[in-house]
């Protein structure tokens, strides 16, 4: 009989769900379904239902299932990748409240305003948490309830975030990992403790609202009868910690040691490395995270990547094929023409009321071509921003692992090589996300059968590279994508204000 593995990826578009073979870690079969946001939400909003996530999660399992003709008693494990940050607030009766305000959700600056200061300004808030407050985390999702919605604040009993809250639907626990928890502007990253001081700045029943704290390596459960009836599968199924996406997607791409780099080039993009000690930045520019092997994470997360190269492509009715090989045609540099994708706000470097700007156009450059090499430039070089930032607080890369949509062009490959001038390579299992939540899942099941294995033994031996798919850095790109870099650096810091006027500007108009 085999031993099966099922891992989860529950995003902001979409959930994937992967069987894989404990013995061999090959994906057996995969199933997606896909969702939306809440429409005609205020500016800057974002939620969605978790109910959504539920029904996805279900119907891509039982498809999944079905297409690696699984029977019940080959599953040992499940692990949860979830979409970070999102704020899931359950009565005491377990019940969602309202939706869940997720990651990209900008509508909370002046509760982060508020939180720091209550903390003592931005550095005291960094020694105290080893991140600082921003519009994506959780916290101030919390205090924003607390403010607009107090009526809903009196009923919530508990705060879980979108993979807790899966965690939570198949197995009755609350609890939440070390990883995922970093990521709320609560925990103190340094002690893997919440952080008093940011409890009260929210107030001081907040403590008694958060679930219990588990290491990478625990079981957040097995499944309960409900959720085992409604997935055809037993009640003896473990459920690993999980995590957020970021921490799983460092497991399923092997980048649980020092050296190697995940870059996700998806909606948003993530750049990420394996710490084995805190990297708390004193600008913090850099998220100091605990990852999802009881290790760090130092990370850097931008709101714009395929969102602005999607942009462009749709408006341009273009294939996917079309334009990348159209890119490939126009000269590194696009001529002088530099895009500032901030078109959701930015979040590294923190530029919320950001929006997209277009740099350098003349009469040669303003063209279809142009304007598509320009963007593909735009987002990278806007990741490689944050890179920089790792490299100064210590983190040295030697290979870039790259996944999501981004990641299938062999045109963006070699300007990611060029950008950020490292050797680049794909993974043979491209959902990174899910294949590290069934890794987790594999490693936690292992343990508790009284193994003394380590996370670094299963990725080293299942985590695979498409070496054919390498991009070396080129030398006269570097050098135009070094003077590029400073040119969009130079061009964020000076509009800071503008994007401020700007934004008033609109909201005066609405």
């Amino acid at each position: 009989m085999r031993t099966l593995l099922i891992g989860i990826d529950s995003g902001t578009q979409s959930t994937k769900v992967l069987i894989v073979d404990a013995q061999s870690g090959k994906v057996l079969a995969s199933a997606a379904q896909a969702y939306d946001l809440i429409p005609h939400l205020p500016p800057g909003a974002k939620e969605q239902h978790p109910q959504t996530w539920r029904e996805a999660t279900a119907s891509a399992i039982r498809q999944a299932l079905r297409a690696a003709k699984a029977v019940a008693a080959e599953v040992k494990a499940i692990g949860v990748s979830g979409q970070q940050h999102g704020f899931v607030p359950l009565d005491n009766k377990g019940e969602v409240i309202r939706p869940a305000k997720l990651w990209n959700d900008t509508s909370t600056m002046a509760e982060c305003d508020e939180i720091t200061e209550k903390l003592g300004g931005l550095k005291p808030t960094i020694r105290a948490l080893g991140n600082p407050v921003l519009p994506g985390y959780t916290a101030p999702k919390i205090l924003w309830l607390k403010k607009h919605e107090p009526k809903n604040y009196e009923r919530l009993a508990t705060v879980l975030l979108p993979h807790d809250y899966l965690n939570f639907w198949l197995t009755g626990e609350k609890v939440m990992e070390y990883g995922d928890a970093s990521g709320t502007a609560l925990l103190d990253v340094r002690k893997r403790k919440w952080s008093q001081e940011a409890l009260d700045a929210i107030g001081p029943e907040l403590a008694g609202k958060l679930p219990l704290l588990i290491g990478s390596d625990q079981p957040a459960g097995k499944l309960h009868l409900g959720a085992a009836r409604l997935l055809d599968l037993n009640t003896d199924v473990l459920v690993s910690a999980g995590g957020g996406d970021n921490m799983m997607g460092a497991i399923g791409t092997g980048n649980v040691r020092a050296g190697v780099i995940t870059a996700s080039f998806g909606t948003s993009g993530t750049i990420y490395a394996c710490s084995e000690k805190p990297v708390v930045d004193p600008k913090g520019e850099i998220a100091a995270f605990c990852d999802s092997t009881n290790r760090w994470l130092p990370l850097l997360c931008t709101m714009n990547v395929t969102t602005a190269t999607e942009l462009v492509r749709n408006s341009l009715g273009w294939t996917h094929e079309k334009f990348s090989a159209t890119v490939a045609r126009v000269p590194a540099g696009s001529g002088g023409l530099i895009l500032l994708p901030y078109l959701e706000g930015e979040r590294t470097p923190n530029v919320p009321a950001g929006t997209g700007v277009w740099l350098g156009v003349n009469q040669k450059n303003y063209s279809a071509d142009y304007q598509a090499r320009a963007a593909m430039e735009g987002v990278t070089l806007g990741m490689n921003y944050g890179l920089q930032r790792l490299v100064q607080l210590g983190v040295a890369p030697t290979q870039i692992r790259v996944t999501g949509g981004g990641s299938r062009s062999k045109t963006w490959r070699q300007i990611m090589a060029d950008v950020f001038n490292v050797e680049v390579v794909t993974l043979k299992v491209t959902e990174g996300a899910a294949y590290g939540a069934a890794l987790q899942a594999l490693w936690c099941w292992r343990r508790q059968q009284g193994e003394k294995i380590t996370i670094q033994e299963i990725t080293d031996r299942f985590v695979e590279t498409n070496q054919e798919e390498t991009a070396q850095p080129e030398k006269k790109n570097v050098e135009t994508y070094r003077e590029l870099q400073a040119l969009q650096d130079e061009m964020s810091a000076s509009l800071r204000d503008v994007f401020l006027k700007h934004r008033e500007f609109i909201l005066r108009e609405k």
